[in-house]
Order: C-alpha cells, then sequence, then structure tokens
C-alpha cells in the first residue's frame, strides 16, 4: 500500500476516532490514481482496436496487445465499446478522436449488426460484418437479449453523447423488436434465447439473471435519453423482477428460472449432482455487487432514488457478498461459491478473481462507502483495499490494460489475451469513471 493510503487509513482509523482530513488525503490520493489509470487504459485500447478495413473494432489481442486469433464480432463486445467511447467523450472535449471512434463503432452496428430481413441484433459476424452460425449461441443465426440490450445500452449512451437522431432511431427499434418478440406479456419480463425471426426458445432455460440485469441496464440507459411511457413501464418491470424476483432472502441473485420465474436450482440435489451443474446454480459475487449498483442507478432514473426498500435490498447484497466472496486478507471478489444442502456456512467453489467482479466491487463499494460512512462493514476501508488489490494484480502497469484475472490466484493470467469478445474495457472504464466521480463528488 502506498506511503499516502496507509497514513491515510491511520489516521482515520486510531482508537475508533474518524479522521476527516486523513480520509480525504486518501481519496485525493486514489482519485489521482485512478485518472491516471483511466488515461493509461485508453491509450491501450483506442485506436489499438479501430478496424480501419471494415468497421468497427477488433475483438482479439494477446497479452502484449498483437492481433491474434479469430477476429469475429459480437454484438456485445461492439456496443460496449461504443458505449465506453460515448461516455468517455464529455470527459475529454479537447480530444475529437474518441468522437470519430464513437462514430465508426455506431456505423458498423447500423449496416452490419442489425439484421434488415427480421429485425434485431444478431449476435455474431465475421470481421467484415457477415453474420455466421456459431455453435455457442446454436445454429441457424440465433440471437439473444443480452445482445440486444447491449446493442440498446450503446446506441442510447451515443445519442446522448453525440444527439445523433440514427442512433436513438436504431435504439427504439431494438427496444420495439424485443418488445414484439422477447417481452413475456404473460409473466413480464424477457425471454433471453431467441431465434432470427425473434420466435423465443422456451425450453430449458429461458429467463436468466445476467440478460435479467442488463436488459435492466439497458432500459436506464435508453430511459434517461428517452422517457417513453413504454420504456419506463418496461424499466419497472425489469426493476421489480431483479428486486423482488431475483434477489434471494440472503441477499445473492438466483440465476435461472423457468417461464414463469419459477427458480431453477439444484439445491434438492445431491452433491455430485450440483457439482456437475454447478455453472447453472451456484453464488456469483461479482454480478451480486454489480446488481447493487444497477439497481440504484435504475431507481435513480425511476425518481426512486432514496426508496428506502431498494436502500435495503442493494446493501444486502453488498453485505452478502462482503460476508462471504470477499477476501479479507488481499482483497479482491471470487468467482464462485454455494451454499450445499445441510451447510449453514457458503463454499467457496472457485478462489479466482475475473476482471470484470474486481472492477464492478470497487465502484459499489465507494457508493456504499458514501451511502453509509459509519457501518460497521467500513466500506471504505475496503474500497482502498480493493483498488491497491486492483493495482497490484489486475493492471499491467508495462503494457497496459487489465489481465484477465487476478495474478494473486492466476499467476498466468499474464500472458492471457488482453482483449477477445468477452473482454472489453466497459467494465474497467465505467468504475473507473464513476469511482473518479464519486471520489471528487463527496
Amino acid at each position: 500500500m502506498s506511503g499516502v493510503l496507509l497514513i491515510g487509513l491511520m489516521l482515520i482509523n486510531v482508537s475508533g476516532c474518524s479522521s476527516e482530513n486523513g480520509e480525504q488525503e486518501v481519496r485525493a490520493e486514489i482519485a489521482e490514481e485512478v485518472e491516471n489509470e483511466m488515461s493509461t487504459n485508453l491509450d491501450a485500447w483506442y485506436p489499438r482496436v479501430i478496424d480501419p478495413e471494415h468497421g468497427g473494432y477488433i475483438s482479439n489481442f494477446s497479452h502484449d496487445w498483437e492481433m491474434t486469433g479469430s477476429q469475429e464480432k459480437m454484438i456485445v463486445t461492439q456496443a460496449r465499446h461504443l458505449w465506453t467511447l460515448s461516455k468517455v467523450i464529455p470527459l475529454y472535449p479537447d480530444n475529437q478522436n474518441y468522437t470519430e471512434y464513437a462514430k465508426h463503432g455506431f456505423e458498423f452496428l447500423r449496416d452490419h449488426m442489425w439484421d434488415d430481413e427480421y429485425g434485431g441484433f444478431f449476435q455474431i459476424v465475421t470481421r467484415e460484418g457477415e453474420p455466421i452460425e456459431n455453435s455457442q449461441f446454436g445454429d441457424d443465426f440465433r440471437k439473444t437479449l443480452y445482445g440486444n440490450a447491449f446493442a440498446i445500452y450503446g446506441l442510447a449512451a451515443y445519442y446522448g453523447t453525440s444527439e445523433n437522431q440514427g442512433a436513438l432511431d436504431l435504439a427504439k427499434q431494438s427496444f420495439n423488436w424485443l418488445e414484439t418478440h422477447s417481452h413475456d406479456k404473460e409473466y413480464g419480463g424477457y425471454f433471453q434465447p431467441l431465434e432470427r425471426d425473434g420466435t423465443p426458445q422456451k425450453d430449458g432455460y429461458p429467463k436468466d439473471y445476467n440478460s435479467g440485469i442488463h436488459i435492466l441496464e439497458a432500459l436506464t440507459e435508453l430511459y434517461t435519453v428517452w422517457p417513453d411511457d413504454l420504456v419506463r413501464e418496461r424499466l419497472t418491470e425489469m426493476f421489480h423482477i431483479v428486486r423482488d424476483t431475483m434477489v434471494a432472502d440472503k441477499g445473492y441473485l438466483k440465476l435461472y428460472f423457468a417461464e414463469d420465474w419459477t427458480h431453477l436450482s439444484y439445491q434438492d440435489s445431491s452433491e455430485t449432482a450440483i457439482r456437475e451443474n454447478i455453472g447453472r446454480d451456484h453464488v456469483t459475487p461479482g454480478h451480486d455487487i454489480e446488481t447493487s449498483f444497477l439497481l440504484l442507478e435504475a431507481a435513480h432514473a425511476l425518481g426512486m432514488e432514496d426508496d428506502p426498500e431498494t436502500n435495503e435490498i442493494a446493501k444486502l447484497l453488498t453485505d452478502h457478498t462482503l460476508e462471504t466472496g470477499w477476501d479479507s486478507e488481499t482483497g479482491g471478489f471470487y468467482d464462485l461459491a454455494y451454499y450445499f444442502p445441510g451447510e449453514d456456512e457458503i463454499t467457496i467453489v472457485r478462489d479466482t478473481k475475473n476482471w470484470w467482479a474486481q472492477s464492478e466491487g470497487l465502484n459499489t463499494l465507494l457508493i456504499m462507502a458514501n451511502k453509509y460512512p459509519d457501518d460497521p462493514h467500513n466500506y471504505f476501508e475496503k474500497f482502498v483495499q480493493q483498488w491497491e488489490y486492483i493495482n497490484e494484480y489486475l493492471i499491467d502497469h508495462e503494457k497496459g490494460g487489465w489481465y484477465n484475472s487476478g495474478i494473486d490466484k492466476q499467476p498466468e493470467s499474464v500472458t492471457s489475451r488482453k482483449s477477445h469478445i468477452w473482454k472489453g474495457n466497459y467494465h474497467t472504464l465505467r468504475a473507473l469513471m464513476r469511482v473518479l466521480e464519486g471520489l471528487e463528488g463527496e
């Protein structure tokens, strides 16, 4: 831990007496470090990922930022870059490059990822922008709620910055396409797996936490720039589904659901069956602490920022994560845990620490520190520890960017890819932007 941070924390904790000057000193030190990392991170990604030949953003780079492997483009990654750049533009008004990079990405979504025949966004295309079948998402060019949600998220953010009417029109088209095909008129919410023509796939696991929290996120962004009555209705609906149906009593997300929102769990199965199906039923600390923030953000958009029930659930998600999925010695949030039948304590099933969960945790810890400065969970102290963890174990200070996973648990992550279709920079840069705002606004 750096000298200023260590001295500041000592001043805060001496004799249990808080020192405002000590905390402000720590805040100022971290704010400077975060701002520097934002700039360094942006320089590592842009313009490197810009594809001048085919449009959009290049997907795959090695640990030392060399293009590598397949360069297929997924709607999630493409839209996340668009969102990031759209939010960066007003922070660096003297740098017009970000404006051009965002426009570049919007045009690829518009011209290559939108399905002109059936509507909706393709999940994945070739580097050149041709739709392809992909076994990971099913045959016949299947689409997803998750992918279309991120398209809306990126397009709405881009419109908010650029006032490009075409971006808002395309976001509206995607919202209306989901309304026609994915939205469940009977039980509420949205179906995740979709055929190319939008027909929902209702067998297996038709509704889930991950697409659920991210359509909530997308609707929040869309409603901010387009306060349409139906958007508000769907945002409110998803807000209550996430808050009141997905969150278990103990304070973690239930993951997969039937059409009528019955929780699909292996809790009553043998330990062997549970472990065989752990990918479908577990506790995910990163998503839990991310959802805490997303619920607060949605409540704010709906004019419910002081809603006691939402504050309580957001805090419960954070507290449960700290109490069950946090490495109190080193810092960082574990990847996966489970409450096995007959056991009171949670079991950490996977103690690795992926990059995105550390980003989301950093952001939420500061939000909670600002909301509950005297809480016994000591959110600010854990926020400082988390930033130190990220600095030491996740940020590649030599080559730029972040490792896939904390090298305290996975030292081999030093040579993992810096970028792939599931790893862009939206989690990291969103956290850095929000943290800087939270530190300076306090």
